[in-house]
């Protein structure tokens, strides 16, 4: 049986927590960040979890994840 294949932009944007949980970036933190405030910049930095109904998508295109 053949390797199968990750979609490549998913796996840039989608890892693994310790616990397996499908984690990815929080949006609004890439540009126009000078009138945010330092705390919702600080807020913004971390982690999100992927919500339950978008982990069976996420998982289809990363089937080694």
């Amino acid at each position: 049986m053949p390797k199968l294949k990750s979609r490549k932009s998913a796996a840039k944007r989608f890892r693994a927590s310790g616990t397996g949980k499908v984690m990815r970036r929080k949006t609004f933190r890439s540009h126009l960040l000078e009138h945010k405030s330092a705390s919702r910049k600080r807020r913004l930095a971390g982690m999100a979890v992927v919500d339950e109904r978008d982990v069976d998508n996420v998982r289809l295109m990363l089937p080694y994840l």
